[in-house]
């Protein structure tokens, strides 16, 4: 027999928790600071069509969906690994993925890739990683790798 498990559902405007506008955590005492929380969170991270939320199982029969306020995205490249023609992106949540040069965007000074699934904002430590691959032309900024060079578009 297939038991059905209790799902409780919090949403935003009760969590306790929330991420600012650089992906970092924070509660009503302040900013998070201990590194394995941080990790916890970050990969705990999904997405459906009500917005961002955390899932954790609090035993055999409930599980937890909160729903917690973040401003244009919580999702961030956190790291970047130049291969082969490319680049690797990791994310917040510890996936990776390719860089997608016509996907980038820049807005308000700050650097963005929007795929299907997500709104995807570099950190400032990912964008100083970034600088490597970028360069100045009379279009605009524009990525290049290798002979390729893709202006980035600004919104």
């Amino acid at each position: 027999m297939t038991r059905t498990r209790k799902q409780n559902i919090i949403p935003k405007e009760q969590a306790v928790f929330w991420m600012d506008n650089d992906g970092t955590w924070h509660n009503e005492h302040g900013k998070l600071e201990h590194p394995k929380i941080i990790k916890y969170f970050n990969q705990s991270i999904q997405k459906d069509d009500k917005g961002y939320f955390l899932c954790q199982n609090i035993d055999d029969n409930v599980e937890e969906k909160v729903y917690f306020p973040y401003e244009e995205t919580a999702v961030f490249v956190v790291d970047l690994v130049k291969k082969n023609a490319g680049i690797e992106l990791t994310l917040n949540t510890l996936d990776t993925i390719a860089l997608e040069p016509e996907a980038l965007y820049i807005k308000a000074d700050a650097l963005f890739m929007e795929t299907d699934a997500h709104l995807i904002k570099f950190t400032q430590n990912s964008l100083a990683q970034m600088t490597a691959f970028l360069t100045d032309t009379p279009q605009g900024l524009a990525l290049k790798l290798g002979q390729a060079q893709t202006v980035i578009r600004e919104k």
